[in-house]
């Protein structure tokens, strides 16, 4: 991932989520990590839920969240 992520500029892209790929429906530069607040770009972006249609920054914060979300974790 990259170290710089929330030194990214430009607009936020608006995307829908699906299964194994994303729609850009407003272009930006970036998505944000619905978890931590960080800048994702575009290029980067591996790990999202179809579910929530939300962005996550890495594996591990994707799963995080899915702990939350299922109430698994406080």
């Amino acid at each position: 991932m990259n170290p710089f992520a929330n030194e990214i500029g430009g607009e936020e892209a608006q995307i829908v989520y699906g299964d194994g790929d994303f729609d850009v429906v407003r272009s930006g530069t970036y998505v944000t990590c619905a978890v931590t607040g960080k800048r994702i770009p575009l290029e980067g972006l591996k790990y999202w839920s179809v579910d929530h249609q939300e962005a996550y920054i890495d594996g591990e914060t994707s799963v995080q969240r899915y702990k939350q979300l299922a109430g698994l974790t406080k």
